[in-house]
């Protein structure tokens, strides 16, 4: 039986009415609302959370496998491992903690102490967070020299070839030659002697080299065959090239010879002529000098991969080729020079110069990437303050790193800094007594590496690379270093006076005012006007025979005068356009022994090298470091 309930109102408590279906309920309106947002906020933070908080879902393959090689070197991929690469994270194995016993001179005493120190490896397209402001790019402070009075005190000392469980301390006091209560033992017989030699001396070696001992003994005591025996062994002569100037320097006038070679690279098949032309040579000149070298090469055309080499003489306005040669890689093929006549006859090949090994090498800027990544300069100072390293330290990287690496260029995801250096306590920050002991830089395909160290000889600390070399540069390259380059080395049609003329320098335009730095120490020669073009010009003489001259300045800064000494990075005038100048810029020349040579081109030498005694400690030195942090040795390169 169906019953019915009939059509009575429903009953309701309290007097309430029953609910108008036309109404809204403002209290199911605001659950409904805060439920939506309550599951959009949950939402959200498990995406951030499964994204680390990233903004790209992935990153290029070279730096996925640069950053992920030593997480996955001892794992094998599986199925169901994720398709997509983490983002450029610091890992917590980036940084390590070590406790490093080290050796301190105090007084007459060495001090033997353990001290934390921390070794960090930044990939320096990640996502760092600074933990303070830091200075911005400013290339006259990055490549200022230090000031003379600034030498820094050593805190941290040598790395200790042992462990030491806590402080102790050597004296080392001279054996008592005079007087001492020591016994001393009866000297060694003949025999004695021998049996020694033939026992010990295999075993004394140098890497691979086996050394001699005893040399008071006759070595022909040693050997069945005479001729088995080298009797001068260990009498040698070193003899190291080195530019040197042997007469004091001449004044130089408008009417001063000037000598300078011109280095052509050949790039594809192409005749004597074009190339000269295509140089900016005059095409009489270019057809003369083709008619003396075809016929010599027998062929009017140059195949890729040669070099041709012009030497031009120039007295004022007027450039004259008195040499040419030509080189089939680097192998010299032929040479003819002016004689008495002026006729071009066949000729000695000229001294080798590394211009012409080098022709073919390209300094082109690197490649940047799609990324969007933040300046080299940005990155270094960003990542090294997350990793606890002060700004002061950070300011000696950049300034150490400054003549190998464009600070301006953008970064790449697989360029790496890895720094070993003191600190305070467990926590890894350094203080501003901490001291940088290590760095190993990678941009691009360029690796550099320097290690910190005092030389005994003379107590100056700087850095060195694996073999003992200063990584402070002898020379900088470029006196504007916000400058653009504008011209060339090289022969170039003349802007004002309309023909061809040889560019002894490279010219780098800038702002009229724009500072000029020394690209080295040196002693001022000459400073002020020059009658032959150059306007205001500065001459500053280096080390062994090189000098640098700065032409077309604006101005000349106060105590720039003969004879005063400047330093590498010393502001020494401003950019101008005076002299025979089409707009602001400044006309750098570098002179060798006379010469001016292409300052972009030239090999120059390194600065400070270690030799001898210092040399020997610096590589104990640097072992004891690549021991530490696992380095692979550096190959050895076989003498002759």
């Amino acid at each position: 039986m169906i019953r019915s309930f009939g059509n009575e109102p429903p009953l309701l408590a309290d007097g309430r009415r029953a609910p108008d279906r036309r109404e809204v309920s403002l209290r199911w309106l605001s659950g409904t609302f805060l439920t939506g947002i309550t599951s959009s906020v949950l939402m959200g933070v498990a995406l951030f959370a499964a994204l680390d908080g990233r903004q790209q879902l992935a990153i290029p393959a070279e730096a996925y496998a640069n950053i992920n090689a030593e997480a996955h070197s001892d794992t094998d991929v599986t199925r169901g491992s994720r398709l997509i690469a983490p983002a450029i994270a610091a890992k917590p194995s980036d940084r390590k903690i070590m406790e490093v016993s080290t050796v301190v001179h105090e007084g007459d005493k060495e001090v033997v102490r353990r001290q934390p120190f921390a070794r960090v490896k930044m990939t320096l397209a990640a996502n760092h967070v600074a933990t303070e402001d830091y200075p911005s790019f400013n290339p006259l402070t990055i490549f200022s020299a230090d000031e003379p009075d600034a030498q820094p005190t050593v805190r941290t000392g040598q790395i200790y070839g042992s462990d030491v469980e806590s402080e102790v301390s050597l004296k080392t006091v001279a054996y008592p030659a005079a007087k001492s209560d020591l016994q001393v033992a009866p000297g060694m017989t003949l025999d004695e002697i021998e049996e020694n030699v033939r026992s010990n001396g295999s075993v004394l070696t140098d890497g691979a080299a086996q050394v001699a001992a005893l040399y008071y003994v006759d070595p022909r005591r040693f050997s069945n065959d005479d001729n088995d025996v080298d009797l001068t062994a260990g009498l040698t002569a070193r003899v190291l090239e080195q530019n040197m100037t042997v007469s004091a320097p001449e004044s130089i006038t408008p009417q001063t010879e000037e000598f300078a070679d011109d280095i052509i690279p050949v790039r594809q098949d192409t005749s004597i002529i074009k190339a000269m032309t295509d140089s900016g040579y005059p095409e009489p000149q270019a057809k003369g000098l083709s008619a003396y070298l075809s016929p010599m090469i027998g062929s009017d055309d140059l195949s890729k991969g040669d070099v041709l080499r012009i030497g031009i003489l120039q007295r004022g306005e007027q450039a004259k080729i008195i040499r040419a040669s030509v080189y089939r890689g680097t192998r010299h093929l032929i040479t003819v020079a002016l004689d008495d006549h002026d006729r071009f006859v066949a000729g000695r090949e000229p001294p080798q110069i590394d211009a012409v090994t080098t022709a073919f090498d390209d300094n082109s800027t690197s490649v940047p990437s799609n990324q969007n990544l933040p300046r080299v300069y940005d990155g270094i100072y960003r990542a090294a303050l997350s990793y606890g390293m002060t700004k002061d330290m950070t300011a000696l990287v950049i300034k150490l790193l400054a003549s190998s690496v464009d600070f301006q260029a953008e970064l790449r995801p697989s360029d790496t800094l890895e720094a070993f250096f003191s600190v305070a306590d467990s926590s890894g920050q350094a203080t501003a007594d901490s001291e940088l002991l290590y760095v190993n830089a990678r941009f691009g395909d360029t690796q550099t590496r320097f290690y910190r160290f005092q030389d005994p000889e003379d107590g100056s600390i700087d850095y060195f690379d694996q073999d003992g070399k200063s990584i402070r540069q002898f020379l900088l390259r470029n006196p504007v270093p916000n400058g653009i380059f504008k011209s060339g080395f090289g022969m170039r049609r003349h802007p004002i006076l309309g023909f061809a003329r040889m560019h002894t320098g490279v010219d780098w335009a800038a702002p009229r005012g724009t500072a000029i730095i020394a690209v080295g120490n040196g002693t001022v020669e000459k400073a002020g006007w020059d009658s032959g073009g150059y306007g205001n010009q500065t001459i500053v003489r280096h080390a062994n025979g090189y000098e640098s001259s700065y032409n077309h300045q604006s101005a000349i800064a106060k105590g720039i005068a003969p004879g005063a000494k400047v330093r590498q990075g010393q502001v020494i005038g401003w950019v101008g356009t005076t002299g025979e100048s089409t707009g602001p810029h400044l006309h750098y020349e570098m002179i060798v022994n006379g010469t001016k040579v292409d300052p972009l081109r030239v090999r120059l030498p390194g600065g400070k090298s270690l030799k001898g005694g210092a040399l020997a400690k610096f590589e104990d030195e640097r072992q004891r470091i690549d021991a530490l942090l696992g380095n692979q040795p550096p190959p050895q390169v076989a003498s002759k």
